[in-house]
C-alpha cells in the first residue's frame, strides 16, 4: 500500500511543477503584450507629434485675432472717451 509519506511529496513536486510552466507561459504572453503595446505607444507619440504642430498653429491664430480685437476695441475706447471728454470741456467752459 502506498505510504502518505511518499505521496505528498510527489503530489507537491508536480503541483510546483505546474505551476512553473504556467509562470512561464503567463510570462511569455506578458512580454509579447508589452511589445505590442510598446508599437502602440511610438506610433500615439508620433501621431501627437504631428498634432502638437495643429495647435501651435492654431494657438499662434487666436492670439494674433486676440490681439487685432484688443487694438479694434482699444481704438473704439479712445474714441469715446475723446467723444466725451469734448463734451465735458465744452460744459466747463459755458
Amino acid at each position: 500500500m502506498i505510504n502518505l509519506e511518499e505521496l505528498l511529496p510527489i503530489v507537491l513536486y508536480i503541483a510546483l511543477l505546474v505551476l512553473v510552466i504556467i509562470t512561464i507561459v503567463f510570462v511569455i504572453r506578458l512580454i509579447k503584450t508589452l511589445s505590442k503595446v510598446d508599437i502602440i505607444l511610438d506610433d500615439v507619440n508620433r501621431k501627437m507629434i504631428k498634432v502638437d504642430g495643429l495647435f501651435d498653429i492654431i494657438d499662434r491664430t487666436t492670439d494674433i485675432a486676440s490681439n487685432f480685437s484688443d487694438k479694434i476695441i482699444s481704438g473704439i475706447s479712445n474714441g469715446i472717451n475723446f467723444i466725451f471728454r469734448r463734451k465735458r470741456g465744452r460744459e466747463e467752459d459755458e
